[in-house]
């Protein structure tokens, strides 16, 4: 499944689509959480289904079952076609001065899932690009396994963190399921989160226990060195 998911994202890195502007400290995927009851904010790539939001109920995954704690009526689901996929596109080129420092830290995080002891599974895929469109990097999140889940149904949370590559002009978030077992696509994603943020800077106290630290280590250095007769 990576290499059907990277292959299928790496071609809409050349085309076009509606970009949303990027903000600081709030999460950047409209409808992460499918609480719309659809998949608006995702656009489906062309030739592949777009994934569906159902209901947290017998059919799915249960209210019980392992998931977030606040999952709300929804969750995404794939289609009964062996591959369903979106994508959304992020406009950074307001954070231009931000990126340059090479200091925009992200936060990618989301829960991932399945059905019992099949395979299907679920992938959010982070592609950072500049303007021509080159990928300067990437983040993955999944696949959850059957194994990770104990065989069971339900969704466990995954979390990456990083920074944001320099020249970076936009993000292409792309989310696929992936059918393996049965004629139902149960790969399973919910409450989806970006959030961008500048790195942490350390408090004053930090950089004064650094100074007294190397202090000590230079102490200890001399004190150790040997006696010239």
């Amino acid at each position: 499944m990576q290499k059907s998911f990277i292959a299928l994202a790496s071609l809409l890195l050349c085309s076009l689509g509606a970009q949303a502007a990027a903000s600081l400290g709030s999460n950047l995927i409209a409808n992460g959480n499918a609480e719309t009851g659809s998949a608006s904010g995702w656009t489906a790539f062309e030739g592949t289904d777009l994934f569906q939001a159902v209901k947290y109920g017998n059919n799915w995954v249960k209210p019980n079952e392992p998931g977030p704690v606040n999952r709300g009526s929804y969750l995404f689901a794939g289609q009964s076609s062996p591959f369903s996929a979106g994508f959304q596109m992020l406009d950074l080129s307001n954070l231009a001065t931000q990126i340059g420092t090479g200091k925009l830290a992200f936060d990618l995080s989301g829960y991932l899932g399945g059905w019992t002891n099949q395979g299907d599974n679920a992938q959010l895929y982070l592609s950072f690009m500049d303007a021509a469109k080159t990928e300067l990097g990437s983040a993955t999140l999944g696949p959850v396994t059957p194994a990770d889940r104990g065989n069971r149904t339900g969704l466990l949370f995954r979390e990456v963190s990083g920074y944001v590559p320099s020249g970076t002009t936009q993000i292409q978030l792309s989310l696929s399921m992936e059918r393996l077992n049965s004629s139902d696509n149960d790969g399973y994603a919910d409450n989806l989160s970006l959030v961008l943020h500048a790195a942490a800077v350390p408090e004053p106290q930090t950089y004064a226990l650094m100074a007294l630290g190397l202090g000590a280590l230079g102490l200890l250095a001399r004190r150790r060195k040997p006696q010239q007769g």
